[in-house]
């Protein structure tokens, strides 16, 4: 019974004063190895993606440990070809997946640091998706 006014305070409270699993405490100490990463990737791209079906070329780097916002965590990199909104495909575009505690947690599209010497192997998981 004592925790729940902190939980309605946790979904009342202003979104600029709630800390993201990066900048919070969830993220403190040694990061495990993310065992999932590649369906935990999957189900976060679905999220991500407007439109997650028709994905091409996909190719994955197992996930590194790499240094974002003054923290070690791991970090998987992605190439792939989206379908456009009208039925076709342009550039492959490049994406870092960052997980927190051992779970994919958010998509960067600013990937020159993090991707820098990332060894792709196909990713055909991705290409599979569906709505």
């Amino acid at each position: 019974m004592l925790a729940l006014p902190l939980v309605l305070a946790a979904c009342f409270g202003n979104e600029g004063d709630r800390p993201t699993l990066l900048d919070g405490t969830q993220a403190g100490g040694p990061q495990p190895f993310p065992d999932n990463f590649r369906s935990d990737t999957v189900a976060l791209m679905k999220a991500y993606l407007n439109n997650p079906v028709g994905v091409r070329d996909a190719s994955m780097a197992e996930p590194v440990q790499r240094e974002v916002g003054g923290r070690q965590f791991y970090v998987s990199c992605l190439h792939f070809t989206p379908r456009e909104s009208d039925g076709s495909y342009k550039a492959m575009r490049e994406r870092a997946v960052i997980f927190v505690n051992g779970r994919a947690d958010r998509v960067v599209d600013r990937t020159s640091d993090l991707c820098t010497g990332a060894v792709y192997a196909p990713f055909p998981e991705l290409e599979k998706m569906t709505r």
